[in-house]
């Protein structure tokens, strides 16, 4: 991902959409949740979501952008069991969504770099 001046706010921004879509529409969400993760579904997902949101606002703002999106990098790589998770649920449905879910799988790297630009792209800048 190129850095420009609007690639912090295009992160930002697919952070807050995701973060929204948790509470939004959360039973989507519960159901990719790790079995073994103690507590329930629901406050992971919302755990999450809230997260998102606070990424979002953190990679937004000039001045926690650094240590913001070096901690969605981070977060990107946390969520991966989820998208494993769902891909392996997946396994077995239409062709479409079975895609959507494998397909999820590669694109965590591309995220996990874009979040490390944008970090990048933030040294020296407070």
């Amino acid at each position: 991902m190129p850095r420009s001046r609007r690639s912090p706010l295009l992160l930002a921004g697919l952070l807050a959409t995701a973060g929204a879509a948790h509470f939004a529409r959360p039973r989507v969400f519960d159901a990719i949740v790790p079995r073994g993760l103690p507590g329930t579904p629901r406050a992971w997902t919302y755990a999450s979501g809230a997260a998102e949101l606070a990424l979002a606002a953190g990679v937004a703002l000039p001045r926690t952008r650094r240590v913001a999106a070096l901690t969605t990098a981070a977060f990107f790589v946390g969520v991966f069991p989820a998208n494993v998770k769902m891909a392996v649920d997946w396994r077995h449905r239409p062709a479409p969504q079975r895609a959507a879910a494998y397909g999820r799988l590669p694109v965590q790297v591309p995220l996990v770099l874009w979040a490390r630009s944008v970090a990048r792209g933030s040294e020296g800048r407070s």
